[in-house]
């Protein structure tokens, strides 16, 4: 599993890459943490407002940062 962060680098994306991590943790699953700051390439995953979140490619949500909590069933675990 891949789960991708996008977004400039700015404190929300940072804090979005933190509550992914955290997320991760707590359902013990495995997964590679990939930063995306292209602006190009996120653009051309359908992103508008960053920072986002996809999971194997797929936008799951934007504009927002998630907490650990709303990742976990995005994650396909039931935390």
């Amino acid at each position: 599993m891949t789960v991708q962060i996008l977004g400039g680098g700015c404190p929300k994306c940072h804090a979005l890459e933190q509550n992914a991590r955290d997320a991760l943790a707590r359902t013990g699953l495995s997964a590679e943490i990939e930063l995306i700051t292209d602006m190009n390439r996120i653009t051309e995953m359908g992103v508008l407002v960053t920072p986002a979140l996809a999971v194997d490619g797929t936008v799951k949500a934007s504009g927002k940062v998630l907490s650990a909590d709303e990742i976990v069933p995005m994650l396909g675990a039931k935390g």
